[in-house]
């Protein structure tokens, strides 16, 4: 997401490197309660949540330090080794949104925030159960 036309970035917004650290924080605490997400985790999270930390600080216009270290995010690739259906993603965006509500993050960046977590988790889905389709956008 890019500064356009002398707007603020989402990452100012919503008060930058700090809040995006918090926001990770949060979400990485309920990845370790969770009995569904938890074992598609390393035993050390903290390379995934420095990994997480700069790729939403970049993505949300701030600093561009992981594609400096860690090249093109290539997401779905990244994700492709863990089987992820619609009740992983469902799980992984519930995460997401509790994080944003806990960090205090306020509108507009609240609901862009929202939507991005909601079409990323969507496009990490990489198997159905029988009878199973995409999860609808809303």
């Amino acid at each position: 997401m890019q500064e356009q036309s002398g707007a603020m970035t989402i990452y100012e917004l919503v008060g930058g490197a700090e809040t995006f650290r918090r926001l990770v924080d949060i979400f990485y605490a309920r990845i370790e309660q969770d009995e569904l997400l938890r074992p598609m985790f390393p035993a050390d999270l903290e390379p995934g949540k420095k990994h997480q930390y700069l790729f939403l600080m970049q993505y949300f216009g701030g600093p561009t330090a992981y594609s400096e270290q860690r090249g093109h995010p290539r997401l779905r690739m990244r994700h492709a080794p863990f089987p992820i259906g619609n009740r992983e993603r469902d799980a992984w965006v519930q995460h997401m949104y509790v994080a944003i509500d806990e960090v205090g993050i306020q509108e507009p960046a609240r609901t862009a925030m929202r939507t991005y977590f909601e079409r990323s988790g969507t496009a990490m889905i990489n198997q159905f159960l029988p009878g199973e389709t995409m999860p609808t956008q809303g």
